[in-house]
């Protein structure tokens, strides 16, 4: 007995969605934009879409169709559980911080906002000075717990196909043989000697270079930026040897 029209299309989608969750990160990059362009079968699909991915992992294939869905298809948010996909990656805190409305930002592509509660995320780890001061000492760093740092990373990690996050900035910074001088204009925060301006001129987009979000600030030298890169929660998580 043959498959009619439908039942092909969801055995097709299905397949894909397999090869895009098992592809290595090079390759997940080359499939994305045809999960895109079948958002409307991902869309039929329906619940049935998530089955496959662990809410666990750290795999930003998840990441993407959330974001896909939330551009062309938002009422999904509405038909199905919102908050479960809006809050869909597992974090833990020790703190104790809630980092649905961060992961919420993430989903709707609204990097501005999720950049500046991760500023305020960071002053609140550090401690009560750093929030009544409204920024945060290096030496402050140590002292954040590493199930919150790894759980912001993460989520900045998930939700931009493995472009942003302090971890992939440490491990730019590896690369440059961990001159800042030289991590500044790859990641976009310095063109032709002069710092970007924040926040007109930073690229609040998928598009922008690899490492640009989230933001710290430069102008107060690279001992904060330093610290945090080293942090055993950041640094330990691709096992980075800054």
């Amino acid at each position: 007995m043959s498959l009619s029209k439908d039942e092909n299309n969801t055995c097709d989608i299905k397949i894909l969605l397999r090869n895009f969750l098992e592809s290595s990160g090079r390759q997940k990059k080359s499939i994305a934009n045809a999960i895109e362009n079948r958002v409307e079968d991902i869309y039929s699909l329906g619940e049935e879409t998530f089955k496959i991915f662990d809410r666990e992992n750290e795999d930003w294939s998840v990441g993407w169709l959330l974001q896909i869905l939330k551009r062309h298809k938002p009422d999904f948010f509405k038909k199905y559980n919102s908050n479960q996909y809006f809050n869909w990656v597992k974090t833990s805190s020790e703190y104790g911080l809630d980092f649905s409305m961060l992961q919420k930002f993430l989903v709707q592509e609204d990097f501005e906002n999720a950049d500046r509660l991760t500023s305020s995320f960071l002053r609140t780890l550090a401690g009560e000075d750093a929030v009544k001061r409204g920024y945060v000492f290096y030496s402050e760093v140590t002292q954040m717990p590493s199930n919150d740092l790894a759980s912001i990373d993460k989520l900045w990690f998930i939700y931009s196909q493995g472009k942003f996050g302090f971890s992939v900035q440490a491990n730019i910074l590896k690369s440059v043989g961990k001159r800042y001088d030289k991590l500044w204009p790859r990641i976009g925060w310095k063109l032709d000697g002069i710092w970007t301006r924040y926040p007109s001129s930073f690229n609040w987009s998928l598009s922008a270079p690899e490492g640009h979000m989230p933001l710290i600030n430069q102008l107060r030298g690279v001992r904060l930026m330093d610290s945090i890169l080293k942090h055993p929660a950041i640094s330990g998580r691709h096992k980075i040897d800054l």
